[in-house]
């Protein structure tokens, strides 16, 4: 089967996720090819400017598909011109959402379009988070199919030893307003410990630091599944999160870590020291964490699932 993966880069999130899974999909028989676009480093002109290119690229393409992947808002309109059987998108978090809580309601009106455009290409539709799932099955009445990025356990191997720090405690992630960062920042005074920020650094020095970490904590207003809990998990690090999106997915509340209401500071505060002041109980959150991400979100469970959605389709 011939597939074209679609996305603005691969790296990161959702792009590093099409990334690791067209090499899983190449060594189980599958033809990928990651289509390849340049595009304006500025932040406001990088997607546009990713459209208008990948357009006119995928215009010239002679060759034919069976599947066009794309990851992501930004590559549906590229997507549409590819010739292909069958269009798939993937929607990593409520999109227009998003722009909306970031920047206005102008924005997220057009961002709306442009997912409803999406979705209206596409012949299926995927997200990593059964909580977005739900939300755009209700939001367009449409299936949505639920294939969450699973976790690369090898690329542990790379992650030295440490020696834990006392009371130390880790934020991996943007520095921005959906992801909650200021709420954190707001009650780091009064945290029985010291905060470590990890927001513009590599993935190993970011794991190293979790590690040596009693916990990680994602205060986020917004996500769809964060990625950094799947590896706080295998790190056996227990997590404090919000109710945003798909976190309670993962988090189960005082069994792999505690889950407390978005925006809400002090309850924040109150499970971070609660974690600090018992050691033994973040210990066995913490296992409970590793048990659940090696039973539900490895490539030996997950690669079948994705194979059979590919051969489904056509």
């Amino acid at each position: 089967m011939k597939i074209l993966f679609i996305s603005p880069r691969f790296e990161g999130g959702i792009g590093g996720h099409a990334a690791r899974l067209a090499q899983k999909l190449r060594d189980s028989g599958f033809e990928i090819d990651l289509f390849h676009v340049p595009h304006i480093p500025i932040k406001n002109l990088k997607n546009p400017s990713f459209a208008v290119f990948g357009v006119l690229k995928a215009l010239q393409l002679k060759k034919k598909y069976d599947v066009v992947h794309g990851f992501n808002v930004p590559s549906a309109l590229v997507m549409k011109y590819v010739k292909a059987k069958k269009k798939v998108i993937s929607l990593h978090g409520l999109y227009s959402e998003q722009v909306d809580l970031i920047h206005s309601s102008v924005p997220s009106k057009a961002t709306t379009l442009a997912e409803s455009k999406a979705i209206e290409w596409a012949d299926a539709v995927t997200t990593d988070s059964q909580s977005v799932q739900k939300t755009y099955e209700k939001k367009f009445g449409i299936k949505v199919d639920y294939l969450p990025a699973p976790i690369e356990l090898e690329k542990f191997n790379d992650i030295p030893d440490v020696n834990k720090v006392k009371n130390q405690v880790s934020y991996v992630g943007r520095d921005s307003y959906e992801k909650g960062i200021d709420i954190l920042q707001k009650i780091e005074s009064r945290i029985n410990g010291n905060v470590v920020y990890c927001t513009n650094v590599s993935w190993k020095e970011a794991m190293t630091v979790m590690k040596s970490s009693s916990l990680l904590v994602v205060p986020s207003r917004m996500e769809s599944l964060p990625q950094v809990i799947k590896e706080a998990f295998v790190l056996k690090i227990p997590v404090v999160g919000t109710t945003a999106g798909g976190i309670p997915e993962i988090v189960k509340d005082n069994v792999s870590g505690k889950i407390v209401p978005t925006n809400n500071s002090e309850k924040l505060l109150e499970a971070i020291n609660f974690l600090l002041d018992n050691p033994q109980e973040a210990e066995k959150m913490g296992n409970a964490g590793y048990d659940f991400v090696i039973k539900n979100f490895t490539w030996d469970v997950l690669l079948p699932k994705f194979v059979n959605f590919y051969n489904n389709l056509i």
